[in-house]
């Protein structure tokens, strides 16, 4: 037995989750807490994002998708996840002396989930999920940047995801339909990673040839009593909102080129693959007018400072006396 007073030990015996009378006695009311997709088919959600959040980073960006269901005051508990991002940018640095010539820019990309960012905690160390959106990550990022500009360097973009999409309700976790684990709410996760980093990298002065965003588009199946089996393209989805998800792309898009850096697909897209495709694409474009207006009002405070700066210190040569013995 530990006899240290100021540490709290954990109960010896194993504990379960409290059952409430209601959820017993009524069966469906669990489905009434179900929530559902208040916005049109072609509406994206809102969005935050703010840049120079890290002083001591080249470059840092934040973004965060709120919940578009209102919350219940039946229940404690939220009916959709919020999504949280945050993104740094360290260099461009010069390698060190004993890695090999590299006539451009050597990109490194880093994407943790933190250990409270899902229902179920994560670990501390990168699992696979977190690698695999690393490399999608990594090729949006790398037909974006210059990277013949600086030779023999590297730059790296750490993303820390404080809040992620979840895969489903958290209703039907252990069911049938969106259960957790089916990997709907990674595509979400994904876009925003592009979006953020693309943000953080402009905020570091780092040259590319666009602003790349990421989209989404996912084609649902609602069963409901007036339209059977009704299946429609939505934009934006947010997996707690539909009860089945047959297919989802995300994309990471350059409109001003019209060119796609990566596209990520899941499930059956059906014999008309490009209609999704060009829905993600559309939601990136809706993204894209966000992210333009937060860098362009970023710019112009910066310039408005360094004009400052430089009219205090003129101020200054003007006011000096000179002293004449």
């Amino acid at each position: 037995m530990n006899t240290d007073r100021r540490r709290n030990n954990a109960p010896p015996g194993g504990t379960s989750a409290p059952l409430f009378a209601r959820t017993i006695r009524e069966p469906g009311y669990l489905q009434t807490l179900r929530p559902s997709r208040s916005r049109g088919t072609s509406e994206l959600r809102k969005i935050f994002l703010q840049t120079s959040i890290v002083p001591s980073a080249s470059g840092s960006a934040y973004l965060e998708i709120p919940s578009s269901s209102p919350p219940t005051t039946s229940t404690l508990i939220a009916p959709t996840s919020t999504l949280k991002i945050t993104a740094s940018v360290q260099g461009p640095k010069p390698l060190p002396r004993s890695a090999p010539f590299s006539p451009s820019l050597l990109l490194t990309t880093t994407v943790k989930f933190a250990p409270f960012a899902t229902r179920q905690r994560r670990g501390y160390i990168r699992d696979t999920t977190e690698r695999d959106l690393g490399v999608h990550l990594e090729t949006a990022l790398r037909g974006v940047i210059i990277g013949e500009r600086w030779p023999k360097s590297g730059v790296e973009v750490v993303v820390t995801i404080l809040e992620g999409d979840e895969d489903g309700w958290w209703g039907d976790s252990g069911t049938e339909g969106n259960a957790t684990g089916s990997g709907w709410g990674l595509l979400n996760v994904l876009a925003g990673c592009i979006t953020v980093a693309s943000a953080a990298i402009t905020d570091a002065g780092i040259d590319c040839v666009d602003v790349v965003t990421g989209g989404v588009a996912a084609i649902t199946q609602n069963q409901d009593a007036q339209a059977q089996n009704s299946i429609a393209r939505v934009l934006d989805p947010c997996p707690a909102e539909h009860k089945e998800i047959v297919s989802a792309c995300a994309v990471a898009y350059l409109a001003s080129r019209d060119e796609i850096t990566e596209i990520w697909m899941k499930g059956d897209c059906g014999q008309d693959p490009d209609a999704l495709i060009e829905g993600a694409i559309h939601s990136a474009v809706g993204s894209l007018a966000v992210v333009k207006e937060v860098l362009l009002e970023a710019f112009q405070a910066k310039f408005q400072e360094q004009l400052d700066a430089g009219e205090s210190g003129l101020k200054r040569k003007v006011d000096d006396v000179d002293m004449i013995g």
